[in-house]
Protein backbone atom coordinates (compact mmCIF):
# COMPACT_ATOMS: atom_id res chain seq x y z
CA UNK A 1 0.00 0.00 0.00
CA UNK A 2 1.25 3.28 -0.76
CA UNK A 3 1.22 6.07 2.04
CA UNK A 4 2.75 9.22 2.93
CA UNK A 5 4.26 8.70 6.96
CA UNK A 6 5.86 10.86 9.16
CA UNK A 7 8.54 9.38 11.62
CA UNK A 8 11.23 11.05 13.70
CA UNK A 9 9.82 14.31 12.44
CA UNK A 10 10.70 13.19 8.83
CA UNK A 11 8.02 12.86 6.06
CA UNK A 12 8.62 9.97 3.78
CA UNK A 13 7.07 8.17 0.79
CA UNK A 14 6.57 4.55 1.26
CA UNK A 15 5.11 2.56 -1.86
CA UNK A 16 4.86 -0.64 0.52
CA UNK A 17 3.46 0.38 3.72
CA UNK A 18 1.36 -2.87 5.51
CA UNK A 19 -1.91 -2.32 5.41
CA UNK A 20 -4.41 -1.69 8.58
CA UNK A 21 -5.30 -4.48 10.63
CA UNK A 22 -8.63 -4.41 11.13
CA UNK A 23 -10.23 -4.36 14.52
CA UNK A 24 -13.60 -4.62 15.62
CA UNK A 25 -16.78 -2.34 14.22
CA UNK A 26 -14.27 -1.15 11.65
CA UNK A 27 -14.47 -0.77 8.07
CA UNK A 28 -12.35 -0.35 4.80
CA UNK A 29 -12.15 2.65 3.03
CA UNK A 30 -10.38 3.43 -0.34
CA UNK A 31 -9.39 6.80 0.00
CA UNK A 32 -10.26 8.95 -3.11
CA UNK A 33 -8.45 12.43 -1.66
CA UNK A 34 -7.14 13.74 1.06
CA UNK A 35 -6.35 17.24 2.07
CA UNK A 36 -3.27 18.73 3.96
CA UNK A 37 -4.29 21.27 6.99
CA UNK A 38 -2.04 22.97 9.45
CA UNK A 39 -1.94 19.82 11.85
CA UNK A 40 -0.45 17.95 9.47
CA UNK A 41 1.95 20.80 9.24
CA UNK A 42 2.35 20.88 12.85
CA UNK A 43 2.37 17.28 13.33
CA UNK A 44 5.78 17.51 11.56
CA UNK A 45 7.14 19.98 13.94
CA UNK A 46 6.53 17.48 16.86
CA UNK A 47 3.28 18.65 18.10
CA UNK A 48 1.62 15.44 19.84
CA UNK A 49 4.56 13.30 18.88
CA UNK A 50 3.04 11.07 16.19
CA UNK A 51 4.65 8.36 14.13
CA UNK A 52 2.50 6.56 11.49
CA UNK A 53 0.38 7.54 8.48
CA UNK A 54 -0.61 11.58 8.18
CA UNK A 55 -4.07 12.70 7.06
CA UNK A 56 -7.61 13.04 8.36
CA UNK A 57 -9.33 15.31 5.67
CA UNK A 58 -10.75 12.80 3.61
CA UNK A 59 -13.25 10.93 1.16
CA UNK A 60 -13.59 7.75 -0.19
CA UNK A 61 -15.61 4.89 -0.77
CA UNK A 62 -15.97 2.18 1.89
CA UNK A 63 -15.20 -1.22 0.89
CA UNK A 64 -17.21 -2.97 2.96
CA UNK A 65 -19.98 -2.65 5.89
CA UNK A 66 -23.24 -0.57 5.73
CA UNK A 67 -21.92 1.69 3.06
CA UNK A 68 -19.98 -0.77 1.33
CA UNK A 69 -19.73 0.98 -2.54
CA UNK A 70 -20.58 4.38 -1.16
CA UNK A 71 -18.97 7.41 -1.04
CA UNK A 72 -18.39 8.62 2.33
CA UNK A 73 -16.00 10.74 4.86
CA UNK A 74 -15.17 9.71 8.53
CA UNK A 75 -15.28 11.95 11.82
CA UNK A 76 -11.59 11.70 13.18
CA UNK A 77 -11.98 10.53 16.94
CA UNK A 78 -12.27 6.80 17.57
CA UNK A 79 -13.60 6.32 20.99
CA UNK A 80 -14.34 3.22 23.44
CA UNK A 81 -18.31 4.03 23.72
CA UNK A 82 -18.20 2.80 27.40
CA UNK A 83 -16.43 5.70 29.43
CA UNK A 84 -18.76 8.60 31.50
CA UNK A 85 -17.38 10.76 28.07
CA UNK A 86 -19.03 8.58 25.24
CA UNK A 87 -21.80 7.85 27.32
CA UNK A 88 -23.02 10.88 27.94
CA UNK A 89 -22.40 12.18 24.37
CA UNK A 90 -18.94 13.77 24.72
CA UNK A 91 -17.03 10.64 23.01
CA UNK A 92 -14.62 13.47 21.49
CA UNK A 93 -13.40 13.52 24.60
CA UNK A 94 -12.51 10.06 25.48
CA UNK A 95 -9.67 9.54 27.27
CA UNK A 96 -9.30 5.91 25.34
CA UNK A 97 -9.77 7.71 21.92
CA UNK A 98 -7.10 7.37 19.16
CA UNK A 99 -7.61 10.05 16.31
CA UNK A 100 -6.93 9.53 12.77
CA UNK A 101 -3.75 10.58 11.64
CA UNK A 102 -2.82 12.50 14.98
CA UNK A 103 -2.86 10.15 17.82
CA UNK A 104 -2.10 6.61 17.90
CA UNK A 105 -3.90 5.86 14.75
CA UNK A 106 -2.84 5.63 10.58
CA UNK A 107 -4.29 8.20 8.80
CA UNK A 108 -5.82 8.91 5.28
CA UNK A 109 -2.64 9.71 3.46
CA UNK A 110 -2.44 6.14 2.17
CA UNK A 111 -4.74 4.55 -0.55
CA UNK A 112 -6.78 2.58 2.28
CA UNK A 113 -7.60 3.41 5.63
CA UNK A 114 -9.18 1.61 8.86
CA UNK A 115 -12.09 3.80 10.71
CA UNK A 116 -14.96 2.68 12.73
CA UNK A 117 -18.02 2.13 11.07
CA UNK A 118 -20.44 4.72 13.12
CA UNK A 119 -17.50 7.62 12.30
CA UNK A 120 -18.53 7.21 8.74
CA UNK A 121 -21.17 9.68 7.11
CA UNK A 122 -22.59 9.08 3.46
CA UNK A 123 -21.46 11.87 0.99
CA UNK A 124 -24.79 12.89 -0.70
CA UNK A 125 -24.61 12.12 -4.76
CA UNK A 126 -24.97 16.37 -5.22
CA UNK A 127 -21.68 16.79 -3.43
CA UNK A 128 -18.18 16.71 -5.09
CA UNK A 129 -15.19 14.88 -3.94
CA UNK A 130 -14.00 18.17 -4.31
CA UNK A 131 -16.57 19.44 -1.80
CA UNK A 132 -16.23 15.99 0.87
CA UNK A 133 -12.75 16.55 1.54
CA UNK A 134 -13.53 19.79 3.09
CA UNK A 135 -16.20 18.21 5.77
CA UNK A 136 -14.04 17.98 8.63
CA UNK A 137 -12.74 21.22 8.59
CA UNK A 138 -16.10 22.71 7.94
CA UNK A 139 -17.45 20.81 10.51
CA UNK A 140 -14.97 22.14 12.88
CA UNK A 141 -15.35 25.86 11.52
CA UNK A 142 -19.29 25.24 12.49
CA UNK A 143 -18.60 24.12 15.61
CA UNK A 144 -18.07 27.85 17.03
CA UNK A 145 -21.75 28.80 17.14
CA UNK A 146 -22.43 25.60 18.65
CA UNK A 147 -19.95 26.91 21.75
CA UNK A 148 -20.75 30.70 21.25
CA UNK A 149 -23.89 32.32 21.08
CA UNK A 150 -22.80 34.92 17.37
CA UNK A 151 -26.42 36.21 17.08
CA UNK A 152 -26.23 40.25 16.69
CA UNK A 153 -21.87 39.83 17.56
CA UNK A 154 -19.36 41.67 15.96
CA UNK A 155 -16.85 39.05 14.87
CA UNK A 156 -12.91 38.99 14.30
CA UNK A 157 -11.58 35.92 12.28
CA UNK A 158 -7.96 36.13 12.62
CA UNK A 159 -5.66 34.39 9.53
CA UNK A 160 -6.54 34.37 5.99
CA UNK A 161 -5.35 30.41 5.29
CA UNK A 162 -7.66 27.34 4.60
CA UNK A 163 -9.09 26.93 8.50
CA UNK A 164 -9.77 30.67 8.11
CA UNK A 165 -11.54 31.14 4.93
CA UNK A 166 -14.29 28.44 6.16
CA UNK A 167 -14.75 30.09 9.58
CA UNK A 168 -15.25 33.33 8.45
CA UNK A 169 -18.29 31.89 6.44
CA UNK A 170 -19.70 29.64 8.81
CA UNK A 171 -19.67 32.23 11.74
CA UNK A 172 -21.42 34.28 9.05
CA UNK A 173 -24.63 32.34 8.71
CA UNK A 174 -24.66 33.09 12.43
CA UNK A 175 -24.06 36.54 12.33
CA UNK A 176 -23.45 39.92 10.02
CA UNK A 177 -20.39 41.53 11.17
CA UNK A 178 -17.51 39.46 10.52
CA UNK A 179 -14.04 40.36 9.86
CA UNK A 180 -11.21 38.26 8.36
CA UNK A 181 -7.61 39.72 9.43
CA UNK A 182 -4.75 38.43 7.91
CA UNK A 183 -1.07 39.07 6.52
CA UNK A 184 -1.40 37.96 3.05
CA UNK A 185 -3.57 40.45 0.28
CA UNK A 186 -3.73 37.62 -2.29
CA UNK A 187 -5.01 35.41 0.23
CA UNK A 188 -7.71 38.20 1.63
CA UNK A 189 -8.81 38.33 -2.32
CA UNK A 190 -10.47 35.35 -1.54
CA UNK A 191 -12.59 36.65 1.39
CA UNK A 192 -13.01 39.76 -0.69
CA UNK A 193 -14.71 37.65 -3.66
CA UNK A 194 -17.05 36.08 -1.21
CA UNK A 195 -18.22 39.99 0.19
CA UNK A 196 -16.53 39.33 3.63
CA UNK A 197 -15.02 42.57 5.09
CA UNK A 198 -11.25 42.05 5.47
CA UNK A 199 -7.84 44.09 6.42
CA UNK A 200 -4.40 43.71 6.69
CA UNK A 201 -3.13 42.85 9.90
CA UNK A 202 -0.89 45.90 9.46
CA UNK A 203 -3.07 48.02 8.67
CA UNK A 204 -5.64 47.22 11.52
CA UNK A 205 -6.03 49.52 14.87
CA UNK A 206 -6.07 47.21 17.56
CA UNK A 207 -8.14 48.35 19.83
CA UNK A 208 -10.74 45.97 22.00
CA UNK A 209 -13.34 46.27 19.22
CA UNK A 210 -14.95 42.63 18.74
CA UNK A 211 -17.26 40.76 20.93
CA UNK A 212 -15.81 37.63 19.49
CA UNK A 213 -12.26 36.75 18.08
CA UNK A 214 -11.44 33.69 16.44
CA UNK A 215 -8.09 32.30 16.15
CA UNK A 216 -7.01 30.41 13.36
CA UNK A 217 -3.58 31.80 12.54
CA UNK A 218 -1.67 28.32 13.34
CA UNK A 219 1.13 30.48 14.66
CA UNK A 220 1.85 31.12 18.47
CA UNK A 221 1.65 34.85 18.44
CA UNK A 222 -1.72 34.55 17.02
CA UNK A 223 -3.45 34.95 20.94
CA UNK A 224 -1.54 37.70 21.65
CA UNK A 225 -3.45 39.10 18.73
CA UNK A 226 -6.46 38.08 19.22
CA UNK A 227 -5.99 39.62 23.57
CA UNK A 228 -5.74 43.03 21.74
CA UNK A 229 -8.30 42.60 19.45
CA UNK A 230 -11.51 41.27 22.06
CA UNK A 231 -13.60 43.69 24.45
CA UNK A 232 -14.17 43.21 27.81
CA UNK A 233 -16.45 40.37 28.94
CA UNK A 234 -15.85 39.26 25.17
CA UNK A 235 -14.73 35.82 24.08
CA UNK A 236 -11.51 34.20 22.51
CA UNK A 237 -12.35 31.24 20.75
CA UNK A 238 -9.16 29.33 20.22
CA UNK A 239 -9.11 27.18 16.71
CA UNK A 240 -5.36 26.67 16.75
CA UNK A 241 -3.23 24.21 17.70
CA UNK A 242 0.91 24.21 17.71
CA UNK A 243 3.71 22.41 18.19
CA UNK A 244 5.49 26.14 19.42
CA UNK A 245 4.65 27.26 23.14
CA UNK A 246 3.00 30.28 23.47
CA UNK A 247 4.68 33.17 25.63
CA UNK A 248 2.50 36.04 27.09
CA UNK A 249 0.85 37.24 30.09
CA UNK A 250 -2.90 36.02 30.63
CA UNK A 251 -3.44 39.19 33.13
CA UNK A 252 -5.24 40.76 30.15
CA UNK A 253 -7.66 38.34 30.21
CA UNK A 254 -8.30 38.52 34.17
CA UNK A 255 -8.79 42.49 34.38
CA UNK A 256 -10.82 42.45 31.18
CA UNK A 257 -12.98 39.28 32.13
CA UNK A 258 -12.71 37.51 28.66
CA UNK A 259 -14.25 33.87 28.18
CA UNK A 260 -11.78 31.55 26.49
CA UNK A 261 -13.37 28.88 24.37
CA UNK A 262 -10.72 25.81 23.03
CA UNK A 263 -13.04 25.01 20.01
CA UNK A 264 -12.28 21.71 17.81
CA UNK A 265 -14.45 19.30 15.79
CA UNK A 266 -17.74 19.68 15.08
CA UNK A 267 -20.89 18.36 13.24
CA UNK A 268 -19.83 16.30 10.09
CA UNK A 269 -24.13 16.29 9.64
CA UNK A 270 -24.52 19.95 9.39
CA UNK A 271 -21.23 20.39 7.16
CA UNK A 272 -22.61 18.02 4.81
CA UNK A 273 -26.01 19.61 4.54
CA UNK A 274 -24.43 23.37 4.12
CA UNK A 275 -21.97 21.69 1.03
CA UNK A 276 -25.32 20.17 -0.32
CA UNK A 277 -27.32 23.56 0.14
CA UNK A 278 -24.20 25.32 -1.55
CA UNK A 279 -23.76 27.76 1.27
CA UNK A 280 -20.42 27.25 1.38
CA UNK A 281 -18.42 28.90 -1.21
CA UNK A 282 -15.34 26.31 -1.97
CA UNK A 283 -14.43 27.95 -5.29
CA UNK A 284 -10.79 28.60 -5.61
CA UNK A 285 -9.87 26.87 -2.18
CA UNK A 286 -8.11 24.13 -4.21
CA UNK A 287 -4.16 25.51 -5.12
CA UNK A 288 -2.44 22.16 -5.61
CA UNK A 289 -3.24 18.51 -6.40
CA UNK A 290 -0.28 16.02 -5.87
CA UNK A 291 -0.52 12.00 -6.80
CA UNK A 292 0.66 10.14 -3.73
CA UNK A 293 4.00 9.15 -5.04
CA UNK A 294 4.53 13.59 -4.42
CA UNK A 295 3.17 13.53 -1.11
CA UNK A 296 6.74 14.73 0.27
CA UNK A 297 6.67 18.00 -1.92
CA UNK A 298 2.71 18.32 -1.06
CA UNK A 299 3.05 18.85 2.40
CA UNK A 300 6.36 21.32 1.57
CA UNK A 301 4.27 23.14 -0.51
CA UNK A 302 1.16 23.33 1.83
CA UNK A 303 3.42 24.97 4.38
CA UNK A 304 4.68 27.85 1.89
CA UNK A 305 2.91 30.91 2.44
CA UNK A 306 1.15 31.58 -1.08
CA UNK A 307 -0.16 27.72 -0.90
CA UNK A 308 -4.17 27.03 0.12
CA UNK A 309 -5.39 24.09 -0.02
CA UNK A 310 -3.63 21.15 -1.17
CA UNK A 311 -4.87 18.29 -2.21
CA UNK A 312 -3.08 14.45 -1.89
CA UNK A 313 -4.75 12.31 -4.44
CA UNK A 314 -4.43 8.24 -4.46
CA UNK A 315 -6.25 8.00 -7.39
CA UNK A 316 -3.60 9.50 -9.81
Amino acid sequence: MRAISLQDSEVTFRDSAEEPIRRAGEVLVDVSLAGICETDLQLCKGYMGFSGILGHEFVGVARDGLYAGQRVVGEINCVCERCKWCVNGLGNHCPERTVLGILNRDGAFAETLLIPERNLHRVPDSVGNDQAVFTEPLAAALQISKQVDLAGKRVAVLGDGRLGILCAQATRLATESVVAVGKHPEKLARFQRLGIENVLLESLDQQASFDVVVDCTGSPTGLQVACRLVKPRGVLVLKTTVAGEHRMSLASLVINEVTVVGSRCGPFGEALSALEADAIDLSGMVSHRFAIEHGVEAMRIAGLPESFKVLIDPQL
